[in-house]
């Protein structure tokens, strides 16, 4: 638009610094009536294109803006405390599940311990690795796991140990194949698997971790979700601990009591 201007008024000087007579009148108007049409049309032209260049500007902006409050952040994750459940989560919870919160925390009993942690330390959570997952996992992606047993002890070790000693054989099979070491796990204080993530509302298997690292309170939502997905939110309504135990722990989970001993549980928790 600038250089069509200057050319404009270039023309509109030179016209008339021109001597009388140096040109016909009716073509000095004809010549100048076609500038001025083309200087309203890259008038209207520019605005167009800067109005577009605007507007693809702001919706690129927005974009960015909504993908990083969407997203969750692992270096903003608490280091210093852990945020805990309160009851007023519970209590919320519970009532848009529509159970009681003595069923709720029948669970986190079960697979947490009585200490209803969903954290070894601020930033991790309580995990179980499972070896026999992972091989699963890693295996269905081509991974061949034998190559790695030496420079990867750690995770063929055995399972006992503190959460400090899981949390390293986890990252040591994230080095193998991320995916499969996060998926081979079962997380926070409800123990879910990781290749239950999109049945938790997790957007990607990443933002499931991240959610478990976060707080107890993302913990129980996810947890929330996933009973509601699955169906098993109406076991929990009735108490009815062997179809609860079964969906939730498996067929096997009669030899380990989970439904009894989530019976028992609730008796505490409801007195």
């Amino acid at each position: 638009m600038i250089s069509v201007c200057l050319s404009f008024l270039s023309d509109t000087l030179s016209l008339r610094a021109a001597p009388e007579g140096a040109a016909d009148v009716s073509s000095i108007h004809f010549f100048m009536s076609r500038r001025l049409i083309l200087f309203s049309l890259s008038i209207l032209l520019s605005s167009l294109l800067f109005s577009m260049t605007d507007n693809s500007s702001q919706h690129q902006a927005a974009d960015s803006l909504t993908a990083v409050t969407q997203g969750c952040d692992l270096m903003m994750l608490p280091t210093d405390t852990i945020l805990t459940l309160t009851e007023a989560d519970f209590e919320e919870v519970a009532a848009e599940l529509g159970v009681e919160v003595a069923a709720i925390k029948a669970v986190v009993e079960i697979e947490a311990g009585r200490t209803h942690e969903g954290f070894a330390s601020p930033g991790k959570p309580l995990i179980n690795f499972d070896l026999s997952m992972f091989r699963r996992f890693a295996t269905r992606r081509g991974v061949n796991l034998s190559k790695y047993s030496k420079s990867h002890s750690v995770v063929f070790a055995s399972s006992r140990g503190s959460q400090s000693r899981a949390h390293k054989r986890l990252e040591a099979a994230k080095s193998i194949n991320h995916n499969a070491a996060v998926e081979g796990t079962f997380w926070g204080m409800f123990q879910i698997g990781g290749f239950n993530w999109k049945k938790c509302g997790a957007e990607s298997l990443d933002d499931f971790v991240c959610r478990m690292s976060r707080s107890e309170r993302d913990q129980l939502d996810m947890f929330a979700s996933f009973i509601s997905t699955t169906g098993l939110v109406k076991h929990l309504k009735t108490k009815n601990w062997a179809a609860f135990a079964r969906g939730y722990n498996g067929p096997g989970y009669a030899k380990r009591a989970y439904h009894t001993r989530m019976a028992q549980a609730y008796s505490r928790h409801s007195k």
